[in-house]
C-alpha cells in the first residue's frame, strides 16, 4: 500500500512494538503447515505472484485466529475489481496484535522486517512484498475499522477484506501534491462504485484541494452523482 511520504519518517510512537532482528537467511517452512509453499516455484506472472502471496499470509493470519483485513489492489480484486494487481499485497492489523502477528509469520518460514517507517511491517512471499499495515491514510487501523471487514473470496481463499467504502477512503485521503495518481484509484473507485458510501468519504477528505479534484473527476465521469449543494 502506498503511502504519502512527503515529510520525513516522523520517530517511533512510545509503544511501537518490539520485534526480534530480521535474519537474513530465508527460514525453510515448517513441514506441518498445509499452507506453506515456499518449496514450490513462484508462479510466473507477477500479478498471479502478488494473489498467491496474499492468499498465503491470509491463511495463515486467518488459521492463527488473528483479527486482520486484506487491503489494497487485492482487496479491490475482492470486492470485484481488476485481477491486474500493483506493487504488492496488504493487510490491515492492530498495532497491539503486531508481534503476535510477526510470530505467526515467522512460525511458518517468513521473515519479517521491521522497516525504517513505524506504521508497518514488512514479508516477502512468493518473491512478493507482502505490507502489514498498522495505519492506513493516515489513520490507525482499529477494531471498527477490522469490524467492518467482509468475509470474501480471494480466488479459492476466504479471508476478511476491508470494507469498500473504508478501502477508497484509504485511497483518496492521501492524496496531495505530492502524492496524486489518480489512474489506479479511478478504475478501483469505478469498480466499486455501488459499495462505497460517498458522502462518509468525502467528508473524511474535508476540502482538501487533491481529493476534491479528484472527486470532481468522478462527478465528471458520472462514477459518482454530483454533490448537491445545499439550498
Amino acid at each position: 500500500m502506498t503511502r504519502n511520504r512527503e515529510s520525513a519518517t516522523p520517530p517511533r510512537r512510545a509503544g511501537a512494538p518490539r520485534l526480534r532482528p530480521v535474519r537474513e537467511s530465508p527460514v525453510q517452512p515448517v513441514s506441518r503447515e498445509p499452507h506453506a509453499h515456499n518449496n514450490h516455484e513462484p508462479p510466473h506472472d507477477r500479478s498471479q505472484a502478488i494473489l498467491e502471496a496474499a492468499k498465503r499470509v491470509g491463511a495463515l493470519l486467518k488459521g492463527s485466529g488473528h483479527t486482520f483485513a486484506l487491503a489494497g489492489s487485492v482487496a479491490v480484486y475482492a470486492h470485484g475489481g481488476s485481477g491486474h494487481l500493483r506493487h504488492d499485497a496488504d493487510f490491515c492489523v492492530r498495532r497491539a496484535d503486531a508481534e503476535a502477528v510477526a510470530a505467526t509469520l515467522t512460525e511458518a518460514g517468513l521473515t519479517v522486517r521491521t522497516p525504517p517507517e513505524d506504521w508497518l511491517l514488512k514479508t516477502t512471499c512468493f518473491d512478493q512484498e507482502v505490507d502489514l499495515l498498522f495505519e492506513l491514510g493516515h489513520r490507525p487501523v482499529t477494531s471498527d475499522m477490522l469490524a467492518r471487514a467482509q468475509d470474501l473470496p480471494v480466488d479459492s481463499v476466504h479471508m476478511p477484506v476491508l470494507a469498500a467504502t473504508d478501502l477508497m477512503r484509504a485511497l483518496i485521503e492521501p492524496f496531495s501534491e505530492h502524492h496524486c495518481d489518480f489512474g489506479p484509484v479511478l478504475a478501483a473507485a469505478r469498480a466499486l462504485r455501488e459499495k462505497v458510501d460517498w458522502e462518509d468519504v468525502r467528508r473524511s477528505c474535508g476540502d482538501r484541494p487533491m481529493p476534491a479534484a479528484f472527486f470532481f473527476l468522478l462527478e465528471r465521469l458520472n462514477v459518482i452523482a454530483p454533490r448537491k449543494e445545499p439550498r
